[in-house]
């Protein structure tokens, strides 16, 4: 558990210190006839910074590794300090604000005193929550409090957060957004074919004409029927992940009809190759290691960085295209 808290948080400072990219990665290599190769992006920062002045009162722990909450909370603060316009207080500073009042001291989430904690540190927003365990996940829950009111803007519940260190820092990014950015929560998916005038759907509904002027963009999270057809070709028809903030990339190579072993409607064997970059290939490494000892005043040694290609037939699994997982 504990070292799973540290790579939280070091592959966190990665993700989140990182700047947005330039451009686009480049297009994958040659694709069989048929296939697609699925590739993602890391997207941009928040579109528009919270004017709002928002502090962060605490998570609290239930049934679960306070070292992990208390990591965990370090993410949280950190996604909301890049989205606000400006910085949040730090942990001292509320503490000391509040020094001569035990009431607020002791404050267990009531909107009341919340409301009384951000007058004393001079916010407009006073956030807190929980995290409890669900067998071997846990769920994140979470408010928000205007200060002015002393009502509560929204309150939250995740999914139950599971895995990988990279999918714990998206499931609390996403957390942070939803609760306070609810409208900048979405992604997007390129299409790229070599093949001009192919019909291009989404959800049922017609999006143009390959190539596509530009991304589908804005799209809610999660699965999104994509499906890329021609006369004469056999029809792309995959279930697309949409990522936060991130552009799924699709190149799609539809196989004629008659083309894949002789007979009509087939399609060539779906094959999945995985390629990891080595963990010290990332250049963000270094600055992992000292974000993480000023956020939580210990060393990180650890980022991550991933690249998934995937290839797909016409009869995938379902699931496999989706998002390069």
């Amino acid at each position: 558990m504990s070292r799973l808290a540290w790579l939280v948080v070091g592959a966190a400072c990665a993700q989140l210190a990182a700047p947005a990219p330039a451009s686009a990665q480049p297009a994958p290599g040659p694709v069989a006839a048929g296939d697609s190769a699925v590739g993602r992006d890391e997207g941009p920062g928040p579109e528009e910074a919270l004017t709002q002045r928002i502090a962060v009162w605490r998570i609290d722990a239930l049934g679960i590794d306070s070292e992990l909450v208390a990591r965990l909370e370090t993410l949280f603060r950190m996604e909301l300090d890049r989205l606000a316009a400006r910085p949040l207080p730090t942990r001292r500073e509320i503490d000391r604000a509040i020094a001569s009042s035990r009431g607020l001291r002791d404050c267990s989430g009531d909107d009341r005193c919340l409301q009384q904690i951000g007058k004393k540190v001079g916010v407009d927003v006073v956030v807190t929550g929980s995290v409890a365990a669900l067998g071997d996940s846990y769920i994140l829950n979470v408010k928000a409090v205007d200060v002015v009111s002393g009502r509560q803007l929204r309150r939250i519940g995740t999914d139950p957060l599971r895995g990988s260190p990279d999918e714990l820092i998206e499931a609390i990014r996403v957390a942070a957004y939803r609760l306070l950015a609810p409208a900048q929560l979405h992604g997007s998916i390129v299409v790229l074919s070599d093949l001009v005038g192919a019909k291009v759907s989404l959800d049922g509904k017609p999006v143009g004409k390959t190539p596509l002027p530009s991304p589908l963009s804005r799209l809610p999270l999660g699965a999104h029927a994509l499906r890329v057809e021609a006369e004469g070709y056999i029809p792309f028809d995959e279930k697309v992940d949409v990522r936060f903030q991130k552009s799924t990339r699709l190149v799609v190579r539809l196989a004629a009809q008659e083309s894949a072993s002789g007979v009509t409607g087939a399609v060539p064997t779906r094959t999945i190759e995985r390629r990891e970059k080595p963990w010290y290939s990332s250049p963000w490494m270094y600055v992992a290691v000292g974000a993480a000892a000023v956020a939580v005043g210990a060393t990180v040694g650890w980022a991550v960085g991933k690249d998934d290609v995937v290839h797909c037939g016409g009869d995938p699994e379902p699931g496999a295209c989706g998002g390069g997982r």
